[in-house]
């Protein structure tokens, strides 16, 4: 499949620019960097930039013809408040900054479609100076990229109501990508969307994780430990650790991946448990090549983010999800949807307690679970074809506008 038409006026290759604010966690640049690695190799002339507030951007590899822009970063306080991360601007004078960078990066690289992920104006209202410029020149074509559960409904229709998100929406974006299928969860239930904005709705189902080439795994068998970025994972890697610490016949052994925004004293502590376990539970810090990890894996024991929902199903692992339930419910939601299904099965606090006997018990019944390929419904993992089919759409209203 070819995508795009090139600019026969210019003889430029197409390029798109995908837009990732990362005030926290991985998941939105893991995820422009699936779609912008799928789409560039679908067309070997496209480039991709992708624009990111993520500090740890530079860890990652990017695909060829994919770079990044680091914007400067901003941090999430304990009271809900938002901080420069590291250079010392108060909050408006930073995001002040991002939104001045973020259209100067538009304007020198011209792209002909823009990818915004999750937030309609951006963080704090950054992106609406560039969507109103891109608005007036009708020079791109501008696409909302949703995950598959954003929150819950009415939560989610107070916060757009807030940043005057759904307006923004009506009025800047030609389609809505929604990464998963309505069968599973409908993210823009309780938004009040027009029809024509409704009817603009894509559903292009999960964004399968590239399977190849992976790397040598580590001695088998073991259990993937992972809570993504871990900024937000204590809860759960403390939960294993207790779990092997109080079963000394508990097995396979665990591999903890920590994420690189758990904090050191953290790690600290749970480095101690570790070595204490004699090799029964081994870590590391950061495996930006975490789908070695995966692949190797006999399960896998997780948190409920998107992009490692995304990456069990497509290494089609069985997976125990311990979702968190603060300050969001998506994790929770989209975990008791998957368990439903049938893809996974969830440890719910309510249901089942956040007891080291709970998760004994879950590890040691990972064997006997059914693996999600064996409930996986048609279309499920379709996404990075589906967008770049719609890719290709696009650019080619681009091209007879360009020459009509």
């Amino acid at each position: 499949m070819s995508l795009g038409i090139d600019d026969k006026q210019t003889g430029r290759a197409p390029r798109i620019m995908f837009y990732s604010h990362d005030t926290f966690g991985l998941g939105h640049l893991r995820r422009s960097r699936a779609l912008a690695a799928a789409m560039t190799r679908s067309n070997p002339r496209a480039s991709a930039l992708i624009l990111t507030g993520s500090p740890v951007a530079g860890r990652f590899t990017f695909p060829r013809r994919v770079d990044h822009v680091r914007l400067p970063g901003v941090t999430k306080r304990a009271d809900g408040s938002y901080a420069a991360r590291t250079i010392g601007m108060g909050i408006d004078e930073v995001t002040e900054l991002r939104s001045g960078l973020i259209q100067t990066t538009v304007r020198q690289f011209d792209p002909d479609v823009v990818v915004v992920d999750k937030e309609p104006t951006g963080f704090r209202g950054e992106l609406l100076p560039t969507l109103e410029q891109l608005h007036q020149s009708g020079r791109a074509k501008l696409v909302l990229g949703l995950r598959d559960v954003l929150d819950e409904p009415e939560v989610l229709a107070a916060e757009w109501a807030r940043k005057d998100a759904v307006a923004a929406t009506e009025k800047y974006y030609h389609e809505i990508w929604v990464y998963g299928l309505r069968s599973v969860y409908d993210p823009t239930e309780g938004l009040p969307l027009s029809p024509s904005a409704q009817a603009r709705i894509h559903w292009t189902g999960y964004l399968r994780r590239d399977l190849g080439p992976v790397g040598e795994p580590p001695e088998q068998p073991y259990i993937l430990v992972t809570p993504g970025g871990g900024g937000d994972g204590k809860a759960m890697v403390n939960l294993v650790l207790s779990a092997y610490e109080k079963d000394p016949d508990l097995s396979p052994r665990a591999l903890l991946v920590y994420g690189p925004f758990l904090s050191g004293e953290l790690r600290e502590e749970f480095e101690t448990r570790v070595a204490a376990l004699n090799g029964r539970v081994t870590a590391v810090g950061f495996e930006s090549q975490i789908e070695t990890l995966f692949a190797g894996a006999a399960g896998v024991v997780c948190m409920g983010g998107y992009n490692t929902f995304c990456e069990v199903l497509s290494f089609d692992k069985r997976a125990v999800i311990v979702p968190r339930t603060t300050p969001r419910l998506e994790q929770w939601i989209r975990a008791s949807r998957a368990e439903e299904l049938g893809l996974v099965r969830m440890l719910d606090e309510t249901r089942d307690g956040l007891t080291a006997d709970a998760m004994i018990t879950a590890i040691r019944n990972l064997p006997q679970q059914p693996l999600p390929s064996q409930a996986i419904r048609a279309g499920l993992l379709d996404g990075l074809d589906y967008v770049s089919d719609r890719v290709e759409a696009l650019l080619s209203v681009e091209q007879e506008r360009a020459t009509g």
